[in-house]
C-alpha cells in the first residue's frame, strides 16, 4: 500500500465500520450458500463490518472473475477470517496499521492471513480455496480476489 493510498484506505475502513449494518437474512443465506458449514460458523464470528466487507468482496469478486469456481468464491469470502481472533475494535485497527505490530495484540492483527489460513485447515476447507489464500498462489484467481479486495 501507497503511503498516498494507505490514508484513504483508512478513512474508508473507519467510514465502513461506522455505517456497517447487519447481513440481512436473505444475505447469510447466500453467503451460508457458498461456504461448508464449519466455514460458516468461523464466518459469523466475525464483526458485522468484517461480516459486510467480506460479502462486498465477493460481490466484487464476481464481477471481476465473471463464473468463478465455488473454492474460489469461498476464499472471497473467508480472506479476512483471522480477523476473527484479532479482538481488536475499528480504532484499534487503524492504530495497529498505522504504528504497526508493536503489541501481541497488533502482532495478532497483522498476521490475521496466516491465522487465517490454520483456522480454515482445521475447518476443512478446500486446498484450492486456501492456496487462493496465499500470498504465493499464481493463479489469475489470485489477482481477481486482491483486486476485489482494494477498496
Amino acid at each position: 500500500m501507497t503511503v498516498l493510498r494507505t490514508p484513504w484506505h483508512l478513512v474508508k475502513r473507519l467510514v465502513g465500520s461506522v455505517t456497517a449494518v447487519p447481513l440481512s437474512a436473505i444475505e447469510h443465506t447466500e453467503v451460508a450458500s457458498v461456504l461448508s458449514s464449519a466455514e460458516y460458523e468461523l464466518f459469523v464470528r466475525l464483526t458485522v463490518a468484517d461480516q459486510r466487507h467480506a460479502l462486498h468482496v465477493l460481490r466484487r469478486f464476481d464481477a471481476f472473475a465473471q463464473g468463478a469456481p465455488v473454492y474460489a468464491r469461498r476464499a472471497a469470502l473467508l480472506h479476512d477470517i483471522g480477523k476473527v481472533d484479532a479482538q481488536l475494535g475499528t480504532v484499534a485497527r487503524i492504530v495497529a496499521t498505522v504504528v504497526g505490530p508493536r503489541t501481541r495484540a497488533f502482532r495478532n492483527y497483522h498476521q490475521h492471513e496466516v491465522r487465517g489460513l490454520e483456522l480454515l485447515r482445521l475447518a476443512g476447507s478446500d486446498p484450492l480455496t486456501l492456496d487462493l489464500l496465499t500470498t504465493t498462489s499464481k493463479s489469475h484467481l489470485r489477482q481477481a480476489l486482491l483486486r476485489a479486495d482494494a477498496i
